[in-house]
């Protein structure tokens, strides 16, 4: 069995770093120049953090659900490859 595993490589991690930090500055300063009360951007700026915040969450989750989908299928594998093994084994007398 050959387990599959993705590496990313420094340049894209740095890249998805970057992307994050420009999209929450342009959104800080979309929220900072709004023509609105201090209290309407407060709503907007807890709304914007909330919505990251469950953004970074559903990631997680959906990634722990494949990563546990993925050892659960090894497992399976594993046991069905010992019961073949079993029955192909000659028997003794």
């Amino acid at each position: 069995m050959q387990e599959t595993s993705v590496k990313h490589s420094q340049n894209w991690t740095i890249f998805t770093m970057a992307s994050f930090a420009v999209a929450a500055i342009m959104m800080a300063l979309g929220i900072y120049n709004l023509e609105a009360s201090f209290s309407a951007k407060g709503f907007y700026t807890m709304a914007a953090i909330m919505l990251v915040h469950t953004a970074v969450t559903l990631t997680k989750t959906l990634r722990d659900r494949d990563e546990s989908e993925k050892f659960h299928n090894r497992l399976e594998d594993a046991k069905t490859e010992k019961l073949l093994m079993d029955i192909n084994k000659p028997e003794e007398v």
